[in-house]
């Protein structure tokens, strides 16, 4: 239709009556059709010029945001706003022309709806001439959201309990079989050996302190976590790490080759969770090398992410136990509470990351650790990207 139209345009001189109302009412039948397609979106969409006053808006932004009035055309987007967090946020983000991703708010006194809101700018010509806002509803998701979550957190829990009551049962059987030889050992005698006794008591203790070891380990597991996090150089805390570890990796004759990205962007973390997620990945690779190897730790920019890598050389992963590796209390060592790499999964989610593994059985083993790149952005007046026109 547009085509038409410009043609129409070259050629207005020429057009007669007929010719001019023909294409007027063609005109009006594409607007009224792009006008219902606009006013029958669930998603709320509102058009600014580069003024930020409201050239454009559908019903749908109208039931989601709170307007002082139904006049708002031509009009400054926070003037007509009745949510003071709304009009903040508007302000900071179209006064410093930043973009914005899915914002969520909690609107309503009564029965609170949740909205996610997106700002991304109006090009024409390689200009921006305004802003388009996205505003969707995303209370049922939430809500949907947050039932999963704690499903999945009955799951874990489940599992883990499972877990923790395996784990409880050897050394307790163990506690009560050495108990009643030490009874044993005292009944109907005048004169106690306190060698024996030493001994059983010795088991005991240690039996004891594995328990405790274990409610450790689980309450560590399943406690949420207080996160405080903030921008940090992830080289810089590999770099401490490996320090710290040097002798232990030398005894255990595991030669550290390191792969640094020069100028890695700093990442939102929490410096003493993210060495425990690191130490853990490191033991575990120290298991599989029981008679030493080459430990390789790489990190590089990709995209908007940061990626770490720890790679060994040692035994790898059968492909039949890839799955589970990260489930609580699943183990392939000897001794091992099988929470190490549970606890690294946790961690790397907290900090709103990803891990991935790598591994073949004889080859070796890579875990791929991925995190954002904080985004601060800001949308420059002229546009030198793609030429879309809106």
């Amino acid at each position: 239709m547009r085509k038409f139209i410009e043609k129409a345009l070259l050629k207005w001189e020429k057009l007669d009556r007929g010719s001019i109302r023909n294409l007027f009412a063609d005109i009006a039948s594409d607007n009224e059709l792009l006008e219902m397609v606009l006013h029958s979106m669930t998603d709320g969409v509102l058009v600014t010029d580069r003024d930020n006053n409201i050239l454009l808006f559908n019903k749908a932004s109208e039931r989601m945001i709170p307007f002082t009035s139904n006049d708002i055309i031509e009009k400054k987007i926070w003037n007509v706003i009745d949510d003071t967090e709304l009009i903040n946020f508007f302000k900071e983000k179209l006064l410093n022309q930043e973009k914005a991703k899915d914002n969520n708010f909690v609107l309503g006194s009564g029965v609170a709806k949740t909205i996610s809101i997106s700002i991304m700018p109006l090009v024409k010509e390689g200009k921006i001439q305004g802003n388009l806002i996205h505003i969707e509803d995303v209370t049922e998701k939430k809500i949907n959201q947050a039932r999963l979550r704690r499903a999945e957190s009955l799951a874990a829990l489940t599992t883990l309990a499972a877990g923790v009551a395996h784990e409880i049962k050897n050394p307790l059987g163990s506690i009560s079989i050495h108990l009643q030889l030490a009874q044993k050992e005292m009944k109907k005698k005048q004169t106690i050996k306190t060698k024996s006794i030493k001994q059983y008591l010795e088991v005991i203790n240690e039996e004891v302190e594995r328990l405790n070891r274990i409610v450790v380990d689980f309450l560590f597991a399943v406690r949420p976590m207080d996160m405080k996090l903030e921008e940090s150089s992830l080289n810089q805390l590999i770099k401490e790490l490996l320090d710290f570890l040097k002798f232990e990796l030398e005894q255990a004759h595991i030669r550290i080759e390191t792969n640094l990205a020069r100028n890695l962007p700093k990442i939102l973390m929490d410096e003493k969770y993210m060495k425990q997620a690191l130490l853990n990945l490191i033991k575990n690779s120290l298991s599989a090398m029981p008679d030493g190897g080459v430990l390789r730790i790489e990190t590089a920019t990709k995209g908007p992410d940061v990626v770490l890598k720890v790679i060994d050389n040692g035994c790898g992963i059968p492909e039949a136990i890839m799955d589970k590796i990260f489930e609580p209390y699943f183990t392939t060592k000897e001794f091992g509470s099988g929470l190490g790499l549970t606890l690294v999964y946790k961690i790397v989610k907290e900090h709103m990351g990803d891990v991935t593994l790598n591994s073949k059985q004889g080859e070796g083993t890579t875990f791929i650790l991925t995190f954002s790149i904080p985004q601060k952005e800001k949308r420059l007046l002229e546009y030198e990207g793609e030429r879309n026109e809106i």
